[in-house]
């Protein structure tokens, strides 16, 4: 990791740069996968799943002896951890649930607002080495809980052509309707397009690498919704001299771990801690069966000293982190300050990785930056919200003449005539 000692406001948009593929090449290569897709449907699937998962895939739909299969090779004690932490997000969650409030602004005239579930929503979960069924959880039980009617997964099969046991476990158990064997950019465009197997959902949620963020982006401009811009995964640890440099290297590892373009931040406010969080970072590198992956996200990675708390704070809220832990002794104070991150993590004993799996807070959360405009994932996020206006007579007739006025103004004749004909008509005997 780098190290940067006090460093000018001037070169902090630079240091909160996060590593990326060179753009024209990303854009280029995502935007042939969607169009083969959009073009071919499930033979483009198949071959591009032969391409870069190396399997042989005839039938994309996983089907229910696959689930039953799955269940029965996972251990009790898993299957008892993943119930456990539905449990806490369903709480969570469930607790995000609004009322539909009417407020009469004027006399007669009632207005509300009220959250519909999105019909089709389409989940991608990220396979690989590293098989992410925590976010089954995270974006399967808001969808339950918002009722959404059709919930689609996609995620990458493994060389023998299976989806990994937890993941099925937790889509079986969330109540996910649909799910596939595809993964990466195409599954995007699957789910974005339709094939003769994937539906089109009208959605789509799930964190991805590079190229799986591309294509959601993409897919965008074809009139698609999207939860956000969650790309590789980072954190931003801010830490004191109260701090436990093991947990804080253990922190730093445990994100590193995710993949090589994942970043890690370390924020001091002096180099005393330097050595030690070093010294740990290098002794518990040695036990990770990542750590290939591990070292080579940290060479992307950096140590921030500013000695002054304020200014500390000023380029946490600049670099904006999906994560953010802080390991001081004035946590909750400065907790308070935070305006731009994506979950905050607060005290010694709170480490990223709860909020990971099992605290009941949404995992997917936004990256590079985009937590300044974007929120993570909540309940509302597998909403849209209508609003609806009732007027009485005696509505129209006390708002209709500011309408009038309004529309004559803006030269919109035909709107002054829309409520015009209707003060008419109350006048007539």
């Amino acid at each position: 990791m780098k190290i940067y000692i006090n460093p000018s406001q001037e070169t902090w948009t630079e240091l909160s740069k996060r590593p990326q593929l060179e753009l024209e090449f990303l854009d280029s290569s995502v935007r042939n996968v969607l169009n083969r897709v959009k073009k071919s449907g499930d033979d483009a699937l198949r071959e591009l799943t032969l391409q870069y998962d190396k399997v042989s895939i005839q039938a994309l739909r996983v089907s229910e002896e696959e689930l039953a299969d799955a269940e029965k090779t996972l251990s009790p004690s898993l299957k008892e951890a993943i119930r456990t932490a539905a449990a806490n997000i369903e709480k969570f969650h469930a607790a995000q649930k609004r009322d539909v409030l009417k407020v009469e602004t004027t006399p007669g005239v009632i207005c509300w607002r009220k959250g519909v579930a999105i019909d089709k929503v389409g989940i991608y979960i990220p396979g690989g080495s590293a098989p992410l069924f925590s976010t089954v959880l995270m974006l399967g039980v808001p969808a339950k809980l918002a009722g959404c009617k059709e919930v689609i997964l996609c995620s990458p099969p493994d060389q023998s052509g299976k989806i990994n046991a937890a993941i099925l476990f937790a889509a079986k158990l969330v109540g996910v309707t649909k799910i596939f064997k595809a993964g990466g950019a195409q599954a995007i465009a699957a789910m974005a397009f339709g094939t003769q197997s994937i539906p089109k959902v009208h959605k789509i949620f799930g964190p991805g690498n590079q190229y799986v963020t591309k294509a959601k982006q993409l897919v965008m401009e074809e009139g698609l919704a999207i939860d956000m811009p969650a790309g590789p995964s980072e954190v931003l640890v801010m830490a004191d001299e109260t701090a436990e440099a093991s947990f804080i290297a253990a922190d730093l590892l445990s994100q590193a771990e995710h993949g090589e373009d994942s970043q890690v931040m370390l924020v001091l406010n002096n180099e005393t801690l330097v050595s030690s969080v070093q010294n740990e970072i290098a002794k518990q590198l040695e036990v990770l069966p990542r750590k290939a992956i591990a070292e080579k996200s940290l060479a992307n990675s950096r140590v921030v000293i500013l000695n002054d708390q304020k200014t500390a704070l000023d380029f946490i809220n600049e670099y904006a982190p999906e994560h953010l832990i802080l390991n001081i002794k004035n946590a909750d104070a400065v907790a308070a300050e935070v305006i731009n991150a994506g979950s905050v993590f607060i005290g010694n004993y709170s480490p990223e990785a709860i909020g990971d799996y099992a605290s009941g807070t949404n995992h997917t959360l936004p990256t590079n930056g985009f937590a300044k405009a974007f929120a993570g994932v909540s309940l509302e996020s597998f909403l849209k919200y209508i609003t609806f206006q009732q007027l009485s007579e005696e509505g129209i007739k006390k708002l209709g003449p500011v309408v009038e006025e309004m529309a004559e103004a803006e030269q919109l004749i035909g709107h002054k005539r829309a409520v015009s004909v209707r003060l008419e008509k109350l006048k007539q005997p």
